[in-house]
């Protein structure tokens, strides 16, 4: 940090906490609220709930013990008096408060033991001629050891000393009407006494918007430099061929939906072109992403590539491979799997195959990126549920398929060796495209602004004959009605799922739980076949487990919510989801999606227990009264903030601090507009402006 000698190192540590590495960084360290000390209350016209400033003298001073130590003073003026009330004070602050002295003290008004009080003030003694602050007192965020003073003569330093010069061209200002960058920072730092309290907490301000709109500015500035600058990269131009894919499409049992053909076009234009995809495939639990991801695992294999398949669980995993097995079979295609709970000679084995290019599609776990596999000429790298992994573990597969010039396209062997002189291999491949799904819906404000650096299908339309999931909350009190429930639904010959939660994010107790709730419903339906899901099971019970289910072996299935993604069962038209206050949004959305891919009229029960907690109530109130997964998911961004729903994504993504993308939609929009025309007129103003905001914010968007 460029910063004065007088700055020691334990300072600049503190600072480094807050994320002030630069003396820059210090402009927009922007005040959490502000003190009034510019007015003078009277006592006699302060209320309970009021931050006021008096002045007075002290009456009395003591340290009594009601309870516990403290120090009460009675602080006079002309009209009234108030209390101070310290539960922990030094012999300084007494001798400052004897009686007799003339104090100013800022605080929280409120109705105390003894009367109107103040606890914990800030308190300083004055004489007649102090004179009142010229602005108002911010108050920053901090640490530990960095008090406000210090904050605040650093910030008043770097105002005083650093340029403030606006990054934006004159007429976008003037377009947008804009206040100018130095007055803005200047007045959220100093606002004088007169401005509006109101605009400055609700951040309504002149400043607060134009501080709002430059740090959106500088958030689609990053994220459209990245997808210029993939844009520069090299990828194989998988040029669509139209053999595998139709003959896929002629054989399926269904039609695609208008949504899926048009997002199969849109990825198919990307696989065809000579620099990367990097396309975010979005769409409600049911809507048909996995054939969409097959036909483009197709066309990377139809010119001679090979496509990776990956999820974050096993059972998900599993269940993609068994589907793409079955309908690649009649194709002559033969899907290899990889997962880490295999045994080493299988993994050996299946590794072996994939570096040799003779298995075109690989589809499991995250052992795919695993540093023993290689890949000989991996096209595209299919990431589902992408959320779930860590952007460490996405760029890892992608890079599976980095590889230089020099290899040679007659490497393979077997099968793929004559697909692949077939259909000509380029020697120049530099990473392959990227496909990742999500049955989690991304509002539009968030993938506006979180995901603006990649490119997003989404499938906005359920395949015919889906009929809603009914939803009804149940209390725990009712819990033996909804156990009947699920024994007349069996014994209609329907199935059903009894889901047990996460509790307190311990498998330990989830494992309990669900090991406990299914001997408790073994014994009460020992007329019925129940069976067992934990993610503690080894692959070779799961597998026996899910498979029995599937084929109507099993009439209820207990499990956690390791079914919540990949389970297609069309018979399971009952779900019954234990503990449902717990879990959040996305995963009862998930949850409930299991049920209802029948013809049956289905039911998702939310058996929740007493007391509801707010936030309980608002999630369940909402995925109660919604079944569209991006309604469910805005309202979850309301309730939540970006932050958790961007998953593993907001690993080293910068997030926002003081713009709000639901409120500041309108900011969010021009920002964008603004972004285009800054990149593409004024190049020297959008690298300062980056310089400006991004300058120490390491990231990871470009994968």
């Amino acid at each position: 940090m460029n910063a004065p000698a007088k700055i020691s190192p334990a300072t600049l540590s503190k600072l480094a906490k807050l994320g002030i590495h630069h003396r820059t960084d210090l402009l927009l360290h922007l005040p959490l609220r502000y003190e009034d000390e510019t007015h003078l209350a009277p006592i006699a016209t302060v209320q309970p709930g009021m931050n006021a400033q008096v002045q007075g003298v002290i009456a009395h001073s003591e340290v009594v013990f009601r309870p516990r130590r403290t120090l009460v003073c009675r602080l006079q003026d002309n009209g009234g008096e108030l209390y101070l009330r310290f539960l922990n004070f030094y012999p300084s602050q007494q001798k400052q408060l004897a009686e007799g002295r003339q104090i100013r003290a800022v605080g929280e008004v409120r109705m105390g033991y003894y009367g109107l009080e103040m606890v914990h003030p800030k308190c300083r003694a004055v004489d007649d001629d102090t004179p009142l602050q010229p602005s108002l007192t911010p108050i920053y965020p901090t640490t530990a050891g960095l008090s406000q003073i210090v904050l605040r003569k650093l910030i008043a330093n770097a105002l005083d000393t650093l340029p403030l010069g606006d990054t934006l061209p004159d007429a976008l200002l003037q377009r947008m009407k804009l206040a100018g960058f130095a007055d803005s920072v200047r007045l959220l730092h100093n606002p004088p006494p007169d401005i509006s309290a109101a605009s400055l907490e609700q951040r309504s301000h002149a400043a607060w918007r134009r501080i709002k709109f430059d740090e959106l500015l500088a958030q689609q500035l990053s994220m459209r430099a990245h997808h210029r600058e993939r844009g520069k990269r090299t990828a194989p131009g998988l040029t669509p061929q139209h053999r595998l894919t139709v003959q896929l499409i002629k054989g399926l049992p269904f039609a695609l939906t208008g949504a899926q053909q048009k997002v199969c076009g849109e990825i198919s234009r990307d696989l065809a072109q000579p620099h990367p995809m990097q396309r975010l495939l979005l769409g409600d639990v049911g809507s048909g992403k996995t054939i969409v991801a097959a036909l483009a695992a197709l066309q990377a294999i139809e010119n001679g590539y090979q496509a990776a398949f990956m999820a974050p669980t096993e059972i998900l995993a599993e269940q993609h491979y068994l589907k793409l097995r079955d309908w690649l079979a009649p194709l002559g295609i033969s899907p290899v799997w990889l997962s880490g709970s295999l045994k080493k000679k299988e993994k050996q084995a299946a590794a072996e195959r994939i570096a040799s290019g003779e298995m075109l599609l690989a589809i499991g776990t995250h052992a795919l990126f695993q540093e023993q596999v290689e890949f000989h000429k991996l096209g595209l790298a299919i990431v589902d549920e992408q959320h779930k992994f860590g952007v460490q573990q996405r760029l890892a597969l992608r890079n599976k398929g980095k590889y230089g010039a020099g290899r040679a396209a007659s490497t393979g062997s077997g099968q793929a060796s004559a697909r692949q002189e077939s259909v000509g291999l380029k020697p120049d491949l530099q990473e392959p495209h990227q496909l990742m799904m999500s049955a989690t819906p991304i509002p539009r404000t968030l993938a506006m602004s979180y995901y603006a650096d990649l490119d997003v299908s989404v499938i906005d339309e359920l395949p015919p004959g889906r009929t809603p999931v009914i939803t009804k909350l149940v209390s725990d009190e009712r819990r033996d009605e909804v156990i009947d429930r699920v024994r007349a639904a069996c014994m209609e010959g329907k199935q059903a799922y009894w889901v047990c939660p996460l509790i307190d994010e311990s498998e330990a107790l989830q494992l309990q739980t669900v090991l406990e709730t299914f001997q408790l419903l073994t014994q009460t339906f020992p007329e019925l076949r129940v069976g067992l899901a934990h993610g503690k099971l080894d692959s070779a019970e799961k597998a026996r487990v899910m498979t029995a289910f599937k084929a109507g072996e099993l009439q209820l299935l207990v499990a956690t919510t390791v079914i919540e993604v990949g389970v297609d069962v069309p018979n399971a038209s009952l779900m019954v989801i234990d503990h449902a206050e717990r879990m959040g949004l996305a995963q009862l959305h998930q949850l409930r999606g299991r049920v209802g891919r029948g013809v049956a009229q289905s039911l998702c029960i939310l058996l929740y227990q007493q007391p509801l907690s707010e936030l309980a109530r608002a999630r369940l109130k909402i995925i109660f009264e919604n079944n569209d997964g991006f309604v469910i998911a805005q309202q979850d961004l309301q309730l939540r903030g970006p932050g958790e729903l961007l998953g593993a994504r907001q690993s080293g993504v910068a997030m926002l601090r003081f713009a709000d993308i639901g409120a500041d939609e309108d900011l969010l929009n021009e920002a964008r507009q603004a972004a285009d025309e800054l990149l593409r007129d004024f190049p020297e103003a959008a690298r300062g402006h980056l310089q400006r905001w991004m300058a120490n914010k390491h990231d990871y968007l470009h994968v």
